[in-house]
Formats: C-alpha cells, sequence, structure tokens
C-alpha cells in the first residue's frame, strides 16, 4: 500500500485505556485489544484531530526523541490491525467482522460474585495448603499413574478417564465464566488446543476492559474451582474404603485434577498462570517474544513478528528460564504418568489380552486399546510432519 504524508487517514471507533506501562487500544467494532506505547497513543489521538501526518511525524520527534518515530511505517500498522477505516476517503473493509455476541449473560452477577470475592479467594487459597497437608499426612493418597486402572478392561477405564475429565474441565471453565460475571462481562466457552492436547478454553478478550489489578482472579479462577474439587476429594477418601470401586473412582478425580494443576505451571504452552504472568510484569506477548530470544539457541522454535518493547529485555530473558522449566516439567510428568501407564496397559492388559479366545470380552478390550494406541501415534505423527511441511 502507498502511502504518503499527504494520505488522508480515517480511523474506525477505539477505545483507549492506560495500563500498567503501556495502553490497551480496544477496537471497538471487532473486540480486538492491542497494547501500544504512549508516542503511539498520541500518534492516534493527532490522526483523530484530521492533523497532517508529516506534521504529527515532526510533533513526535520533538516530544520523543529518544524513540524512533516513522509515522508512515505505524499507518501501515494500523492498516495491517484493520483499525483504519478510510485512506484518502476510500473505505476499507475488514477481512474478518466481530467474533459474534459473547453468552452467560443470563447468569446473575452476583451468583459469580458469591464464588468469586475477597474471602472465597483466600478459601480457595487455604483449600491448596490442606490439600498438601493431607498428602503429607497421608502419602498414600498421592496420586499414582496405576489410578486410571479402576476397572479390569481399558475401554472401560478410558470411558470413565474421558467422562471424568469432561466434567472436570466443564467445572474449571466455569469458574472463569462466573468470575467473568462477577466483574459484569459477558464469555464465551470455545474450542482449543495446547501441543497435541484438545481442551476447552473460555474466551476472556473482555478482561481487558478491567484493570490490571482485577484480571487476576478472573485467571485463575478455574484452577481455584480445582484446589476446591482437589481438597473436597481427597478429604472424602479418609471416609472410603480402599477397595471400594467410588475409592477408585476418587482417586481418578485427584489424578486427573492433579495433573490439571501441574501443567498450569507449563508456561511454555498458555496456561492460566502464563497470564498470570503476563498480567502481574505488564509485559504481554511473553510467550512470542520469549521465543524469538531462545530461537537464538534452539532454531526449531517458531519465530513471530512481535517486537519486545523498550525496558522488556529483562522480564522476557526471566520468562524464557520458565519457558524451559515448563518443557522440562511436562517431560517429567510425561515420565512418571504417562509413559508407565501406557506400558502398564500393554503388559497388563493388551498383551495378555490378546492371547484370549476370539469370542473373548477381554480379547476385543485389547483389539479396541491397540487401534487406539495406532490411531493416536497416526494422528501425531501426522501433526508433526504438517506443521514441518508448513515450517519448510
Amino acid at each position: 500500500m502507498n502511502l504518503s504524508y499527504a494520505t488522508k487517514v480515517s480511523l474506525r471507533p477505539l477505545n483507549i485505556k492506560k495500563d500498567k506501562n503501556h495502553y490497551i487500544v480496544e477496537d471497538i467494532g471487532s473486540e480486538e485489544f492491542y497494547e501500544m506505547p504512549i508516542p503511539s497513543v498520541d500518534a492516534i489521538e493527532l490522526i483523530n484531530q484530521s492533523i497532517n501526518l508529516e506534521e504529527i511525524e515532526c510533533t513526535l520527534k520533538l516530544k520523543y526523541p529518544e524513540d524512533e518515530i516513522d509515522i508512515l511505517e505505524f499507518v501501515n500498522q494500523l492498516v495491517e490491525f484493520e483499525l483504519v477505516s478510510k485512506l484518502d476517503g476510500k473505505e476499507i473493509t475488514r477481512s474478518n467482522g466481530p467474533k459474534g455476541e459473547l453468552g452467560y449473560s443470563w447468569i446473575p452477577v452476583n451468583l459469580g460474585k458469591f464464588f468469586f470475592n475477597k474471602i472465597t479467594v483466600k478459601l480457595y487459597i487455604a483449600f491448596l495448603a490442606a490439600s498438601v497437608g493431607l498428602l503429607i499426612l497421608k502419602p498414600n493418597l498421592f496420586p499414582q499413574y496405576k489410578d486410571l486402572f479402576v476397572f479390569d478392561l481399558m475401554i472401560v477405564n478410558v470411558a470413565a478417564w474421558l467422562i471424568i475429565t469432561f466434567l472436570l474441565v466443564i467445572l474449571h471453565e466455569f469458574g472463569h465464566v462466573l468470575a467473568v460475571r462477577s466483574e459484569g462481562l459477558p464469555a464465551r466457552i470455545e474450542l482449543g488446543h495446547r501441543l497435541f492436547f484438545v481442551v476447552l478454553e473460555t474466551d476472556m478478550s473482555q478482561v481487558w476492559k478491567l484493570p490490571a489489578k482485577k484480571r487476576n482472579k478472573l485467571y485463575l479462577a478455574g484452577m481455584y474451582f480445582d484446589m476446591a474439587v482437589l481438597f473436597i476429594v481427597l478429604t472424602a477418601q479418609f471416609f472410603m474404603s480402599e477397595e471400594s470401586i467410588l475409592t477408585g473412582l476418587l482417586k481418578l478425580v485427584v489424578l486427573d485434577t492433579f495433573i490439571r494443576l501441574v501443567y498450569q505451571a507449563t508456561v511454555f504452552m498458555k496456561t492460566d498462570l502464563y497470564y498470570v504472568f503476563e498480567n502481574w510484569t505488564g509485559c504481554y506477548n511473553l510467550m512470542e517474544n520469549g521465543q524469538n530470544y531462545l530461537s537464538k539457541w534452539l532454531p526449531f522454535l517458531k519465530v513471530s513478528r512481535t517486537e519486545t518493547f523498550a525496558g522488556e529485555e529483562k522480564v522476557v530473558h526471566g520468562y524464557a528460564i520458565f519457558y524451559l522449566a515448563g518443557v522440562l516439567l511436562t517431560a517429567a510428568i510425561t515420565a512418571y504418568y504417562y509413559i508407565p501407564q501406557l506400558i502398564f496397559s500393554i503388559n497388563h492388559i493388551m498383551l495378555p489380552g490378546l492371547t484370549e479366545p476370539l469370542n473373548s470380552l477381554r480379547f476385543w478390550d485389547s483389539v479396541v486399546f491397540l487401534l487406539q494406541i495406532i490411531l493416536m501415534l497416526g494422528l501425531l505423527l501426522y501433526s508433526w510432519s504438517k506443521k514441518y511441511r508448513l515450517s519448510s
């Protein structure tokens, strides 16, 4: 696009709010939010006053002599972000419309505040501390990889795990929804992914309407519900027989909840704690900037077009350490839980089952489990090969 200092620029309706370090610019029409430094905000205000671009650049260079000011490049970025409505009177259409109406507005604000207020937040933290105490007091409550195998048939174990995981994930996400509603904002639950895991996630883009100090409650809301579940289930096991099926299901709940809580610390993915870390530091796009920094030594990492603002370098370097620690934590979880589960399943369920007669339920249970392994490996190889082809 050919821009010149004589180009007349009209912007879409924007809402600008001061954040921790910079400013949050909201595109009211598309419900998108952008972080910008103060020279960019000044440029937007001057553009809205219909001041000539060359005059704007001269004004900003005088006001911010230490910054690199290029008004034409900035307008190009605004066009790329679809924040420009007209250039020289010519209408610029959007490639995408608004995200769509967010939901759950029928949930009363007071219900959200009942679950998320100054008292309940402290209570959830107390639940976590109490759960740690219970695990220390009774170490056999600590989740083991064998807790997955509640039943003799693998297909029943997988079904039980899928149902429990689905219900717990829904509960986790509704924690976010209730927290969002406690601030009178709408929300939406969507389908997303973390690495090769398919996940449900709550669209909380509206949290940018709130000051930074109020956002962490919304980011941590799902974890707060997980902490409550963990405490309740661990406590219930004190009153249950070790041999009952119900105890086995409770152990499966603990296993699933414990792994979900631990995974929040893997900030190389955009987990809830990752957003807390971003919000706490006031440095956004940390994952992208951290990958850009680490790509000097790890060339297989994806390099993005994001740029680090002045003064954020130390935070990005610190995040890079947590990024690598999260990778190691994921490897540790895989080595401690997932690989032993797979080996146990093959040695104690699948292989013995394949030696059973064809009319045996255990034989077909082993066949179905074998097909599941083949399917998952196939999907994983396909995902990796697709990513390699795209990167090439």
